[in-house]
C-alpha cells in the first residue's frame, strides 16, 4: 500500500491552504504554500486518525494527476494505517490482536495510533501476525 495522497493547494488573499480529496477532514494552512505542505504531514496523521477512532478503514489515495503535490506519510505511520487496514479487512478487533500477539490490549491501542511513536519493529511483528510484511524502498527525491 502506498499513502502518497494528492492534495490541491488553495491561494486566497494573504493565506494558503491545502486539502485532499481522498480525506476530507484533512486540511492545513500557511502564509506560503510550503508552509502549509510542511504542516500538511501533521494534519493529514490527525484527520486519518479520526478513522481509526471511528473504526473505519482508512481510505488510500487516488493516483495523483501529473504535476499534482502529494503528501507522503512517514513510514511508521504509513506502516501504522496498513496495520489497521488489515485488521478491518481481516475482521480482527484490537482485543484478538492483543490475544494474537500476546499483549495486553492498551499496547494494540498504541499499535494503530497513528499519533503514537511506536518502534516499527513493532508494527512490523503485528503485521507478520495477519500475514503481511513492510518492503521498504529509497529512492531519489
Amino acid at each position: 500500500m502506498i499513502f502518497d495522497y494528492p492534495v490541491i493547494i488553495h491561494r486566497e488573499e494573504g493565506s494558503v491552504w491545502v486539502s485532499c480529496p481522498d480525506v476530507p477532514e484533512m486540511a492545513s494552512a500557511g502564509d506560503t504554500a510550503e508552509e502549509a505542505m510542511f504542516d500538511a504531514v501533521d494534519a493529514m496523521e490527525s484527520a486519518l486518525s479520526f478513522y481509526v477512532d471511528q473504526k473505519k478503514a482508512i481510505p488510500l489515495p487516488k493516483a495523483p494527476s501529473s504535476g499534482q503535490p502529494v503528501v507522503r506519510l512517514p513510514a511508521l505511520t504509513a506502516a501504522k494505517a496498513a496495520l489497521w487496514n488489515t485488521m478491518v479487512e481481516q475482521k480482527v478487533t484490537k482485543t484478538e490482536m492483543a490475544r494474537r500477539l500476546g499483549v495486553n490490549r492498551p499496547q494494540v491501542d498504541r499499535l494503530v495510533d497513528l499519533l503514537h511513536r511506536s518502534k516499527i519493529e513493532q508494527v512490523e511483528h503485528a503485521l507478520h501476525v495477519l500475514g503481511q510484511r513492510i518492503e521498504l524502498a529509497v529512492v531519489a527525491a
